[in-house]
């Protein structure tokens, strides 16, 4: 019904730049929070960054300073401009969704999760 779709990971250099890209499609209405979320084999996911429907942001103090997270909302779609990358930031990043009103049929949805990029930091 609602998919995010992420592009924009890969492999860079300790101390450079990516922005990651989360497209979301399906029959929406309207999103209210967004998100970046990072996972490493054996660990928890972990939030790196959300911005909500008004614009607020949160990000991770790992992140802060370096990091920015955006959204576009005429396009249902997210961004990550990660700056200043380190080695430890390697890992495959989640975007998410919360709040996804869909119509035809109306609905609610509480989360929707896409299926990850990875992002690779050589040191």
């Amino acid at each position: 019904q609602v998919q995010l779709v992420e592009s924009g990971g890969g492999l860079v250099q300790a101390g450079g730049s990516l922005r990651l890209s989360c497209a979301a499609s399906g029959r929406i209405c309207s999103i209210n929070d967004m998100g970046w979320y990072r996972q490493t084999p054996g660990k928890q996911r972990e939030l790196v960054a959300s911005i909500t429907s008004g614009g607020s942001t949160n990000y991770a103090d790992s992140v802060k300073g370096r990091f920015t997270i955006s959204r576009d909302d005429a396009k249902n779609t997210v961004y990550l401009q990660m700056s200043s990358l380190k080695p430890e930031g390697t890992a495959l990043y989640f975007c998410k969704a919360r709040e996804v009103w869909v119509t035809s049929p109306m609905a609610r949805l509480s989360e929707v999760w896409g299926q990850g990029a990875l992002v690779t930091v050589s040191s």
